[in-house]
């Protein structure tokens, strides 16, 4: 038996797909919602749809569910036609953005109800019953309804009653949307951790993108009704593939480089910067260096140090934003609540920060996304 969240390798060492979306389209009239998109999920994995409104996240989601019909492409699940098989008998667990719970049931009466449709005996239906409850933390609710429960209780109802059928593939719609920004954190972990437990291949769709670093082992970033980029979060945040990718995840600073020498030395406003081997054989003129607010430093000034001046700073409680203008135009800087000293708005400061931490993103992606 593979560990929890482990993936199957098949017979070249490689993850087998469990989930697959080939072509997978839907059009509305000439809008393209969902733009032929494929997509490989392995047995286990915890992937999240990321983008903005209208970017086709949910409506991909639902093609999967059976809730929408797809204009083209295919879904298959453990080698299985999904698209053949009607949405209340694809064995999917699915937590909606509103949990839509029962008010008139208790919590085990809102947990049991898929069990009881599907006539699994009274018995093995309170056992299974007690055993997600007891998993997601509720072992002491039963008797209580919806009305008498927190927003994160209800949502751990959702989540058990998704879980509780034993489904072959676990839905998330915006599962965590309506807590509060305290609750959504502690609930972060607590679906990791529940997910990871069971070992269920899980797809989430959110427009948060903290959320989906946070949750997922792959984050797949969509706009327009494609994919900008399928990978990891800490590659899709640190590489991103798109001007699109680098400003949705996380907030970035783009620099154009004027010129590039065949030293590798570009040219990026007043600043002559020597790019790393890697970075200069990738870059070219034209191009912008991304650098994250979080890889710049207050230093002092030098050749390699850009000079600025703070328009503005927020205190966010564990560090502090800045706004400042520069003469590469308005830069982001993050910098943590250490306890030490910080530049006042107004005061003349320098930036600095590391070779290594700069990232290309071509010109033509970089304009496609502003």
């Amino acid at each position: 038996m593979l560990p929890v969240g482990r993936k199957a390798p098949d017979a070249d060492g490689a993850p087998m797909s469990f989930l697959a979306l080939d072509g997978l389209t839907k059009a509305y009239g000439e809008h393209l919602a969902v733009d032929a998109i494929s997509l490989a999920v392995a047995r286990g994995e915890f992937v999240s749809l990321l983008g903005p409104s209208g970017c086709g996240k949910t409506t991909t989601l639902q093609m999967i569910a059976g809730f929408v019909e797809p204009t083209a492409g295919a879904v298959t699940m453990n080698g299985r036609d999904l698209l053949a098989i009607p949405a209340a008998k694809r064995g999917l667990g699915i937590v909606f953005q509103n949990y839509a719970l029962f008010p008139h049931m208790t919590v085990a009466e809102n947990v049991a109800f898929g069990l009881e449709m599907r006539g699994v005996a009274r018995a093995e239906r309170t056992q299974r019953v007690g055993e997600v409850l007891a998993l997601v933390g509720l072992a002491g609710l039963f008797e209580r309804h919806p009305a008498q429960l927190s927003g994160g209780q209800q949502q751990r109802v959702a989540l058990a009653r998704a879980l509780v059928i034993r489904p072959d593939l676990l839905l998330l719609d915006e599962p965590l949307s309506n807590l509060d920004a305290k609750l959504r954190e502690e609930m972060q972990v607590e679906l990791r951790r529940i997910q990871r437990a069971v070992g269920i291949t899980t797809l989430m769709v959110t427009h948060d993108q903290a959320e989906a670093l946070a949750l997922s082992d792959r984050v797949v970033v969509m706009q327009a009704g494609r994919i900008e980029q399928d990978a990891e979060p800490l590659t899709a945040y640190e590489h991103p593939a798109t001007g699109f990718v680098c400003d949705f995840l996380g907030k970035a600073n783009l620099f154009i480089i004027e010129a590039l020498a065949a030293d590798g030395v570009a040219t990026v406003g007043p600043l002559s910067i020597a790019l790393p081997p890697g970075l200069a054989k990738a870059a070219r003129t034209g191009d912008r260096l991304l650098v994250r607010p979080e890889k710049i430093a207050f230093g002092t000034q030098g050749a390699a140090a850009l000079p600025a001046k703070v328009a503005a700073r927020v205190f966010q409680g564990n560090h502090w934003l800045y706004q400042l203008d520069s003469a590469l135009g308005p830069t982001l800087v993050i910098r943590q609540n250490d306890g030490g000293p910080c530049p006042a708005e107004g005061a003349q400061v320098y930036l600095t920060w590391r070779p290594d931490d700069m990232r290309a993103v071509p010109a033509a992606a970089a304009n496609a996304a502003s």
